[in-house]
């Protein structure tokens, strides 16, 4: 099969999961492709568009979380968004490609190229088989604007409120996120720190502030560099492409804990660690889920990863944690229960499926829907 894997750089876990996905196609003979349909527009659109989003939520994650808000507010008018008319703009390009490139399948983990291709759609270009995988736990502002042949949701326990925002409860498919084959392989703790070349004899924690290393990192870190000074625990901290907060920090801490920017290895660093401290992110959440790592959720960027925030905690899959002694020091105590850590794993088992990688490319092959014919009205 020709499968085309559709993303935008807007967040690393967009990309991630889409890479997920490729990874596993390639892996069955696929022919696959990978691409930011923004860049059939020049590299400079995409770019404009990938970098206001990521400074916005590295710098002012306030706003963010309002044009979120305004976005969960027009989402109940009774027309189309200009999310969909911007993205729009960009569906000559993708009709061009695609008339070039013909696939028999596109999965995209991003909601720019399903508006994209919904406007194609809708517009009468034929569209094949459309499988558009949601990286958040919750049904996003204008999701339900996208006509695709099939909605990847998270957990089952979503289900209902992706059909409240309208979502076609025939064409939802609870697979969940889909994760890179590292992060369902099983290594021990000891193992990963041999890899890694870290000391045998301690208890690491991890801290991150996802692809774009944003949220009260720099905050959690100074609390927990005094916290647990003079003890067993050492902080091992990934800023992501956030070149601000790693030079900021090495300035700061030296060698007094191991600073990353990004890193290929970020699975064994999650093997490697007692306690990961992160914010929660869809993409993050998810491969300490499937790794079953013990999970402390700092405060999200508002939006999508406060609902993400709640229903982990919710489903007793992680602990919140704000920015304080007193909340930092209770989540480093339970430390010493290991029965509550053990409960979080089989509650990480229940809810999130470890194969998603897997099932959405058996949907894609043809275990699911074909073309839609029904346009719902739209």
């Amino acid at each position: 099969m020709n499968i085309l894997v559709l993303s935008c750089g807007t967040g690393g876990g967009h990309n991630s999961a889409a890479a997920a996905v490729k990874e596993e196609m390639l892996c069955r003979g696929h022919n696959v492709t990978m691409l930011n349909p923004l860049e059939l527009c020049g590299q400079k659109v995409a770019g404009l568009v990938d970098n206001a989003y990521i400074s916005l939520a590295q710098t002012v994650p306030g706003a963010f979380g309002a044009i979120y808000g305004l976005g969960n507010a027009y989402r109940r008018l009774p027309w189309r968004s200009p999310v969909y008319y911007a993205n729009g703009h960009a569906a000559e390009a993708l009709a061009a490609y695609l008339g070039e490139n013909p696939v028999d399948a596109i999965v995209t983990s991003h909601l720019f190229p399903a508006e994209i291709l919904t406007y194609l759609r809708l517009h009468g270009t034929p569209v094949p088989k459309t499988i558009f995988i949601t990286t958040d736990y919750t049904c996003i502002p204008f999701m339900e604007e996208c006509v695709c042949d099939a909605y990847v949701i998270p957990a089952k326990e979503l289900t209902g409120d992706f059909i409240s925002r309208g979502i076609p409860e025939d064409r939802i498919y609870p697979l969940g996120i889909p994760v890179r084959q590292s992060f369902r392989q099983n290594l021990t703790r000891e193992q990963a720190k041999e890899a890694l070349g870290l000391d045998p004899d301690k208890r690491y924690l991890l801290v991150s502030g996802g692809s774009i290393g944003a949220g009260k990192l720099e905050k959690a870190l100074a609390l927990l560099c005094d916290i647990t000074k003079g003890t067993a625990f050492s902080p091992i901290v990934i800023c992501g492409n956030n070149a601000s907060v790693l030079g900021h920090l090495g300035k700061r801490y030296g060698s007094q804990v191991r600073l990353l920017g990004q890193t290929d290895r970020m699975a064994e660093y999650l093997s490697a660690c007692d306690l990961y401290f992160t914010k929660p992110g869809g993409l993050s959440t998810t491969e300490a889920a499937v790794m079953e790592v013990p999970l402390a959720l700092l405060p999200p960027i508002p939006g999508c990863e406060t609902r993400n925030r709640r229903f982990y905690t919710s489903e007793g899959m992680a602990e919140a944690v704000e920015p304080n002694e007193r909340d930092l020091q209770r989540v480093l105590d339970l430390l010493n229960t290991p029965t509550h850590w053990e409960r979080m794993g089989e509650n990480q088992r229940r809810v999130i499926p470890k194969d998603a990688a897997q099932r959405i490319c058996d949907l894609a092959a043809g275990q699911g829907p074909g073309p839609s014919r029904d346009e719902r009205g739209l």
